[in-house]
């Protein structure tokens, strides 16, 4: 049952309208609608700078029934533009819960609607393709907010990294601490005098460099319980301050919109390979794949949810993956210093790939997961090995 409560409408740049109601804050906001088909893990999405830009729909359609809590935040606050659901509920039932979905949104002033077909929307999308959009509370003028949506940015050709990358550089190990005193809960964060000892135990521990476009904290925490010392500079960064820090490998993080237009972050990796060990994730899979000579280009719909099945080409094994991005390595222009060693299984196009003149990997989904499944946790063990 669809709570009641004040009229918002969602508005598709096609003249689509679908009208619903208000569960998050009041107010206006446009983006290109996307969708995506994870059952779980709606605060990891809502948190996750990836979806900068975007209006994103679920297609589970009951979401908020475990409200929110402390542990699974992937930033600071919510990043998306807004926020898309059949239904909010109204109870959450679990222990470690300590707000409402609703009032997360509210609190963090996401606009977001609920009581729409989501069903429909998503098979617009995918027979026509991502629409940019309109969600409304105070315009409910349908061709006003048609008008609205179909003058609005989108994603290409944007450089929306410079919108959520860090001001500055930051030790994650004292992030670590940081978060242990702002939060109640940390079981997904792991024990700083754990990773300490570890570390101290095995002599001096790795050092790794992440270039943050937006990335996700569970990256760092995958980095850092292996036991190394995890650097975040801002993607914005140098290949001389990136070589400044002494690191034993170099990670390329996820971000949100066209990868194209981030010619610094290009011209940094391509001076970087060779120096040190790279692994790419996501954007940066897309990135160290442009700053090696290939192109990219804009799927039909994107790949965003925690079922996308993949393959990997050097073992024959399918792993099932967590993904989120709208962009893809264009095949026909790839390099011949780049060998493919992954693919998406729902639609072929490349998920992973290796230099093969320089150490340096990357693949297009989400081997930390958060959420989603575990498949594909081995390749920072792969990372690890070559530091």
């Amino acid at each position: 049952m669809i709570r009641k409560g004040n009229v918002a409408k969602l508005a598709l740049e096609d003249g689509t309208v679908y009208e619903g109601v208000s569960i998050g804050a009041d107010g206006e906001v446009d983006g290109e609608v996307v969708f995506n088909t994870s059952m779980t893990g709606y605060q990891e999405i809502m948190t996750d700078p990836s979806y900068r830009g975007q209006i994103v729909t679920m297609t589970y359609p009951l979401i908020g029934n475990y409200g929110v809590n402390d542990d699974d935040l992937e930033s600071r606050k919510p990043q998306l533009s807004g926020f898309v659901v059949r239904e909010d509920s109204r109870v959450r039932s679990n222990f470690r819960s300590n707000l409402s979905f609703q009032d997360y949104l509210k609190k963090h002033n996401v606009i977001a609607i609920a009581g729409v077909d989501t069903r429909a929307i998503v098979r617009r999308i995918r027979s026509v393709g991502a629409l940019k959009g309109v969600i409304s509370t105070i315009d409910l003028d349908d061709a006003s907010l048609v008008s609205k949506a179909k003058s609005s940015l989108g994603l290409v050709g944007r450089d929306l990294v410079r919108e959520v990358v860090p001001e500055a550089s930051t030790s994650w190990n004292q992030k670590l601490h940081y978060l242990m005193d702002v939060c109640d809960h940390q079981s997904h964060v792991p024990s700083v005098a754990s990773t300490e000892a570890s570390a101290k135990s095995a002599g001096k521990p790795p050092r790794i460099v992440c270039l943050d476009f937006g990335m996700k904290w569970n990256i760092a925490r995958h980095l850092s319980q292996r036991g190394n010392e995890v650097v975040v500079l801002p993607g914005t960064s140098t290949a001389e301050q990136v070589l400044a820090e002494n690191p034993d490998g170099i990670f390329l993080s996820n971000g949100p919109g066209d990868p194209e237009p981030l010619e610094y972050a290009i011209t940094t990796i391509r001076d970087l390979l060779g120096k040190k060990p790279i692994f790419g994730i996501c954007l940066g899979h897309q990135l160290l794949a442009l700053a090696s000579g290939a192109k990219t280009f804009k799927l039909k719909f994107g790949h965003r949810g925690g079922n996308q099945p993949v393959l990997n080409v050097e073992t024959g094994k399918v792993e099932i993956t967590s993904q989120n991005h709208g962009f893809a390595v264009e095949e026909s222009s790839l390099p011949a210093t780049l060998k493919i060693t992954h693919r998406n299984l729902n639609d072929n196009t490349i998920a992973g790939v290796r230099h093969t003149q320089f150490n340096a990997f990357s693949v297009q989904y989400h081997p930390e997961a958060s959420a989603g499944p575990h498949d594909s946790s081995y390749l920072f063990n792969e990372f690890q090995k070559e530091l």
